[in-house]
Formats: C-alpha cells, sequence, structure tokens
C-alpha cells in the first residue's frame, strides 16, 4: 500500500468513525443482565419462548439515564473495529462504486394530491409519505445531505413547497439519516408528531410541541386510524460525548383510515420478535430499511441483509414488502444501488417475486 493510499484510507476510517458515531453507535452500552439469555453465536439475543410484550412490559429496557437493547449480543464497538472495517479489511464491493449513477429524485406532488384512497411515495433514503385518504403522514424525512463527507446520491430538484401539508410526522429513531434538523424545520410547527421516548430538546427547538412520546407497544388514536410503536434491534446516538441510547428507537404498525395495515421497519438488525409482531394483525404491506447490511461481520448487529429480511418478511406474515433506506447514502460496503436488486434475486428465489413491490426515489405506489 503506497503511503498516498494509507493516509487516504486513514481519512476514509476518521470519517467512518464520525459517521458511525453519530449514525450508528459505535460506542454500545454493555446488554443488561435481565436481557434475554442464551444468545451463543447468534447476531442477537433470542426471546426463547417467552412473549415479547411481556418483555417489553417488564421494562428491560429502560435504565437510569438511557435505554438498552434487550435483543442486542454486542457489548462495545470503538474505533479499532471502524479501523479494522474501513483500513484493514478487504472491500470486495469498491470495484463496483465508479458505476453508481447518481439520480436526480423529482416528486410529483400534484399527483400524489390528486390521487384517492391509499398512497406510498418514497422520498428518498428513509423517508416515506403516506397518502391514507385525505390524510398524509410522513416518516424519517431527509431531503438533503446529512455530512459533508458522505455522498448524496438521489438529490432532490423541484420544490418542496409543492408537497403536501403533513397532518402527522413519524419519527423511528434519532441517527442523523432519520432525524434531520434542517428537513424538519421545513415543517410546519405545528404538525403532530410521533417518535419514541426522549428527544425532546430537538423537537422543543424545533417549536414542534404537539407531539406524543411513545414507548414500545404504546399506541395511538386518532382520526379513525390506530398507530402502534413497537421494539426493533436496533439503538440510536447523535452525541458521542454523551454517549448512545438516550433516546429510543422502534417500529411502527399502521392500521390505516383506507383499511390496509402498514408495518414500517426502521432501521433493524434480525431478532425473532417479527413472528410475534405479525400476529398483531394482518399485515398488507411491509417496509422494510434495506442498505448499510455490508461487511456482514460489523453490520449484522445494526441491519439487517436481503436473506434476514425475508425471513422477517416471511415470519411477519405480510403480503407485500416495499424497500426504504437505500440509494442515497453509502454507510455500508455495499454500492447504494445494490439492496433492491440483492433482494429482488433473494424474492425471487424463493419464489416469492411478486410480492416485492419495485419502487424508486420519487415514485409513488397506489396500493389497494
Amino acid at each position: 500500500m503506497t503511503r498516498r493510499k494509507y493516509l487516504h484510507r486513514m481519512l476514509e476510517a476518521t470519517q467512518a468513525m464520525l459517521a458511525w458515531n453519530l449514525l450508528a453507535g459505535c460506542s454500545l452500552p454493555r446488554s443488561t443482565p435481565e436481557a434475554v439469555a442464551g444468545s451463543g453465536s447468534l447476531h442477537y439475543r433470542p426471546l426463547n419462548g417467552r412473549s415479547l410484550e411481556e418483555l417489553v412490559r417488564s421494562k428491560v429496557h429502560h435504565g437510569e439515564d438511557r435505554f438498552h437493547n434487550p435483543f442486542s449480543t454486542i457489548e462495545r464497538r470503538n474505533f479499532l473495529r471502524v479501523l479494522r472495517w474501513k483500513v484493514f479489511s478487504p472491500n470486495e464491493h469498491s470495484r463496483h462504486y465508479r458505476d453508481e449513477p447518481v439520480r436526480q429524485v423529482s416528486v410529483d406532488w400534484p399527483s400524489i394530491r390528486q390521487g384517492r384512497n391509499l398512497s406510498v411515495t418514497l422520498i428518498r433514503h428513509a423517508g416515506i409519505l403516506i397518502k391514507d385518504l385525505d390524510r398524509y403522514l410522513l416518516i424519517d424525512p431527509v431531503f438533503g445531505k446529512i455530512f459533508w463527507f458522505i455522498e448524496d446520491f438521489s438529490p432532490m430538484t423541484g420544490d418542496l413547497d409543492g408537497m403536501p401539508p403533513i397532518d402527522q410526522l413519524l419519527i423511528t429513531h434519532g441517527h442523523y439519516d432519520h432525524i434531520d434538523i434542517d428537513s424538519l424545520a421545513r415543517l410546519d410547527h405545528n404538525t403532530s408528531v410521533l417518535l419514541p421516548l426522549g428527544y425532546e430538546d430537538i423537537f422543543d427547538g424545533l417549536g414542534m410541541r404537539n407531539r406524543r412520546h411513545l414507548d414500545w407497544f404504546d399506541s395511538y388514536h386518532g382520526d379513525g386510524r390506530e398507530i402502534v410503536f413497537l421494539p426493533c434491534n436496533h439503538w440510536t446516538m447523535r452525541n458521542p460525548w454523551v454517549g448512545p441510547n438516550t433516546g429510543l428507537w422502534g417500529s411502527y404498525l399502521i392500521r390505516t383510515r383506507s383499511g390496509a395495515n402498514i408495518y414500517v421497519s426502521g432501521d433493524t438488525a434480525y431478532f425473532d420478535g417479527f413472528a410475534e409482531i405479525g400476529r398483531l394483525c394482518d399485515i398488507d404491506l411491509a417496509i422494510f430499511n434495506l442498505g448499510a447490511y455490508e461487511p456482514r461481520w460489523f453490520m449484522a448487529g445494526s441491519h439487517m441483509n436481503p436473506e434476514e429480511t425475508y425471513r422477517a418478511f416471511r415470519e411477519i406474515g405480510a403480503r407485500h414488502m416495499l424497500l426504504a433506506h437505500w440509494g442515497t447514502f453509502r454507510l455500508g460496503d455495499e454500492p447504494v444501488h445494490f439492496p433492491p436488486r440483492d433482494m429482488a434475486q433473494v424474492m425471487a428465489a424463493n419464489g416469492a417475486a411478486g410480492q416485492l413491490l419495485p419502487l424508486g426515489h420519487g415514485e409513488t405506489l397506489v396500493y389497494g
């Protein structure tokens, strides 16, 4: 390795350390001793027959000044692991980076407004707009860059002022690619917000006080709609000096006014709670976050790969799948356009190709 290349990779590692401190928790708290034991070599702690809801109701995920992940086997990530990943480990995907397309995103807001019933728009990254009859739900919007050194492969064009007024904002967790201050500042400060426990300082600073903070299995009922906040296998951090998990993280089950039930996974590693989530109701559409899953030795405790996503999809028993969290920021080793391709291959191999609904950035799917 030449000196120039070595210095370049060290810079990459430093940038990755910062990004992963803020996006995916390089330094994680030790799992609570009360968490489910017996994980062995798994990347998660199995429930071992215990009810997911029963575990959650015991508040095992609550600590004195932060939350704990009862499903994780990872006790600590540090800079040496990031160095191993970015400097000393081969990247089998890097040869594809030159082929990564930058695709500008434009959303046809008038068509969304004119549509009836239920539609889902993948704005970009994990940002989802759900139109439920005459109401609009927005999930984890990120309209611009998150860090100067992370390339944006799906820059937005067009006028965001054309976006319909948002009736309800849903936040899954606090990583910077899910809570983006500049994007949230574009919304009306009176917008109704559902979000996990924590994050009061962020939303107070934005003047967004019309909000409800949810613990796992808490429900919101309003406007003919029920939204349940559910567990997932992840964590969060915004300030490495404060440390991780001062706010909670999770997924959502949305029982829409239109009649369809939608599951939104948020960022999650695999765990064995999906089957119980699927028993809560018949899920029509599962929106899984798929991206930043390579290399597995580093990412398996943070994000599912396509095979695990298919397993989770089968276990929750959903009829159809959509993908988010891909194509905008390269947060793992895989090229940004690989997740839908890889997922399509896994679905086809399992005879389920027709259940994966293709949806690109800026595109809208009318569902039902």
